[in-house]
């Protein structure tokens, strides 16, 4: 490799968004880099002091805290279809209002044509029911709020 193509490499790298280039024939070995723009935008002082300072400034009217029922979700523990009851001819496993302990089936998902029976993991009264009955419910997602 010649002077004049390793310039042309320092070229091409200095007008791409590449950080590096590594070129080797059976006699050389090139390796040209260059620091990312963003560490060098990330190295440049940001003033923040002043928005802050007025942010602290500026008088915020007091709102009185009312009392928030302290309430708890049961989650998802995985993907799967959401039934509230163990067969469409029985009733549902847990209603607005009753109360479950941890153990408590509330109910069940089926992932891939396994039914996997769900317990509440939490102790309380279920106030809200989230998901309907045959709903495609994500890992994590709250299925039933408890207080």
């Amino acid at each position: 490799m010649n002077l004049e193509q390793i310039k042309e490499l320092i070229k091409v790298l200095e007008d791409s968004s590449l950080t590096t280039i590594e070129i080797e024939d059976n006699e050389q070995k090139v390796k040209l880099f260059k620091e990312s723009k963003i560490a060098e935008v990330a190295a440049q002082p940001v003033q923040v002091a002043e928005p802050a300072q007025q942010l602290q400034e500026i008088e915020v009217e007091a709102v009185p805290a009312q009392a928030e029922e302290v309430t708890q979700t049961i989650n998802a523990p995985m993907v799967g279809t959401f039934y509230k009851s163990p067969s469409p001819d029985k009733g549902p496993y847990v209603n607005v209002g009753d109360k479950v302990s941890a153990d408590s089936i509330v109910c069940i998902l089926e992932a891939m044509k396994l039914f996997n029976e769900i317990q509440a993991e939490v102790a309380g009264e279920i106030v809200e029911i989230l998901v309907e009955d045959g709903q495609m419910v994500e890992y994590g997602q709250p299925l039933f709020k408890v207080k």
